[in-house]
């Protein structure tokens, strides 16, 4: 799995709990993502990268909210959640590119500023050559945006940025025009 769905995944785990979640602490966030080993049709290649950074403030993190949300109410024939205390436990099950895909997800929090998730994924019929993925990412807040960060800016491992809001958007704005006002409060 590519890292944006990495991270489009990661936060699909999160609408249930958009009212009572512990918002994200505004700034700099990194991702580090763990797969459960190298993909089979390259043995030999060097893990790629996994580090992906984003710059997130509350009004972003609505618009993710509610694009999840949107995502899974058109292609997820479940998405149950609970949450116990700082675990929030889910279970989805979707259509993706012809594929039925059921995850089943642990997400650890440490109050706002980092969390850990475990997702541990099934593909039926097979997605992209995957029937199973298990995957762990790590994130934590390391301080302020740099310098010349939109809200939304997200930086790949390959090094090339791009806005979550442009991404949602698409041809409506070039700078992300998501109002606040259409996310989820």
């Amino acid at each position: 799995m590519r890292p944006l769905p990495a991270l489009l995944l990661a936060f699909a785990v999160l609408p249930a709990f958009a009212d009572d979640f512990p918002r994200l602490k505004p700034g700099l966030w990194v991702m580090e993502r763990e797969m459960d080993r190298p993909p089979a049709a390259q043995p030999n290649r060097p893990a790629p990268s996994n580090r992906t950074t984003m710059c997130l403030d509350e009004s972003v993190q609505n618009d993710m909210f509610a694009m999840a949300a949107g995502a899974m109410a058109g292609a997820c024939s479940r998405h149950d959640f609970k949450r116990t205390g700082n675990r929030l436990n889910g279970d989805v099950v979707c259509s993706m590119g012809g594929s039925t895909m059921h995850s089943k997800s642990v997400m650890t929090l440490d109050g706002n500023s980092a969390y850990r998730t475990e997702i541990d994924t099934t593909y039926d019929p097979p997605f992209m050559g995957q029937t199973h993925s298990r995957m762990v990412l790590h994130a934590r807040n390391v301080g302020a945006c740099k310098p010349g960060q939109r809200p939304g800016d997200v930086v790949m491992p390959n090094g090339r940025t791009m806005n979550m809001r442009d991404m949602m958007n698409g041809p409506n704005g070039p700078h992300g025009s998501v109002s606040p006002k259409a996310a989820r409060p």
